[in-house]
């Protein structure tokens, strides 16, 4: 296997979530396509300028994938919990700055902490619902 990659549906706010993301990660994002970029697929007026695809390089071959769900396909993303994004990090120090970064306004589930695991280990759902593992294993 090559990678796995994260994609994440939004409902409008994918543009504010992904430039938030990357004040966090850092870089510049490898693709931002808008649905009016792609005249052969037809949404209404008001939702052409919502993002169809966006991609934010996040360390080595990784990729953190998205777009906006436009109201005429349905609605995605109502604070489900079925999924979460989980990152390990090469250090302690990471691990802290992506979680502090990323749960910025959002809702801390279980602070960075030693889990009975070994890992150096927090979760969260961020101010976009989207809810995120973080953790770092000393090798």
């Amino acid at each position: 296997m090559k990678q796995i990659n994260p994609y994440i549906h939004f409902n409008g706010n994918a543009e504010e979530a992904f430039g938030f993301y990357r004040a966090v990660f850092g870089g510049n994002f490898a693709t931002l396509k808008r649905f009016r970029d792609f005249p052969d697929f037809k949404v209404p007026e008001e939702e052409a300028d919502k993002i169809m695809h966006i991609a934010l390089p996040v360390g080595g071959n990784n990729m953190l994938l998205g777009s906006d769900t436009p109201k005429s396909m349905g609605t995605h993303n109502e604070n489900e919990t079925r999924s979460k994004i989980s990152v390990s990090t090469e250090s302690r120090e990471e691990a802290d700055k992506l979680f502090q970064g990323l749960s910025a306004g959002g809702t801390v589930e279980m602070p960075m902490e030693d889990a009975p695991w070994g890992a150096y280990f927090g979760m969260f759902r961020d101010k976009y619902g989207i809810e995120w593992m973080i953790d770092y294993t000393e090798e």
